[in-house]
């Protein structure tokens, strides 16, 4: 199966091992353009995950709950209805935090 990761750059060791995993398993695994590429501007990281996503059976998610250019990449795999696993997601978000504060406000 061709599999597809998407998800936020500061997850590179979660890449990694993910896709070992992966390709262990007998799929082909590609990793989304980041930020950080060096010759790419964001138009053409956007067109690179966009080819890559169209290219992919599945695309996998790994998140921090901030990185927009993931919501970007999963509008697109929501639009092309591509099946999406979630590998990861950050749990420890302002949501919660706010969710959490103001289940204590009754103690003030």
């Amino acid at each position: 199966m061709k599999i597809a990761l998407i998800g936020s750059s500061q997850y590179q060791r979660k890449f990694e091992s993910i896709t070992n995993r992966l390709c262990n398993l007998g799929h082909i695994v590609r990793s989304p353009a980041f930020d950080s590429h060096e010759s790419f501007d964001e138009l053409s990281i956007c067109e690179y995950n966009r080819a890559l996503i169209e290219w992919a059976d599945e695309i996998h998610v790994i998140w921090d709950n901030r990185s927009v250019g993931t919501v970007l990449d999963f509008g697109m795999a929501f639009a092309l209805r591509k099946k999406v696993v979630i590998e990861y997601i950050e749990p420890k978000t302002l949501e919660n935090v706010m969710r959490k504060y103001a289940g204590k406000s009754s103690d003030f």
